[in-house]
């Protein structure tokens, strides 16, 4: 596997990722605000809608090449599309990726950031 300094991405994604940092689902709001934005709970860089080759991810750490996505009901449809993506990820980028649902962002945020805390801390137990 090849290892990125700065991981390539399309060009033409960039005002795409624009648009949807605009027009976020409410959940994406309440995992931004609530848990990732200025390192307010978690002590590490995140952006949204970050463009990574060919596709454009929720939330991204470079520091940690941890991918997050908030899953709305659209992905009960696209389990098999979502699996391949990830494994491109994973495969070309070395990208760990972690979903949540909308739901449980919505209705249980604080199970949701002990998670994350937890999932951070296995990946970076410094």
């Amino acid at each position: 596997m090849k290892l990125y300094k700065f991981i390539p991405y399309d060009k033409n994604l960039v005002s795409k990722a624009r648009e949807l940092r605009k027009s976020e689902t409410e959940a994406e709001k309440i995992f931004w605000f609530k848990i990732l934005k200025d390192k307010k709970l978690i002590n590490f860089k995140f952006t949204r809608q970050k463009p990574i080759g060919d596709f454009i991810v929720d939330f991204y750490c470079a520091q940690l090449k941890l991918a997050i996505e908030i899953d709305g009901e659209i992905h009960k449809f696209q389990k098999v599309r979502d699996s391949e993506r990830d494994n491109i990820l994973k495969q070309k980028f070395g990208l760990r990726i972690i979903r949540y649902k909308n739901k449980d962002v919505l209705k249980n945020t604080e199970f949701i950031l002990k998670d994350l805390v937890k999932i951070i801390k296995k990946y970076n137990p410094t």
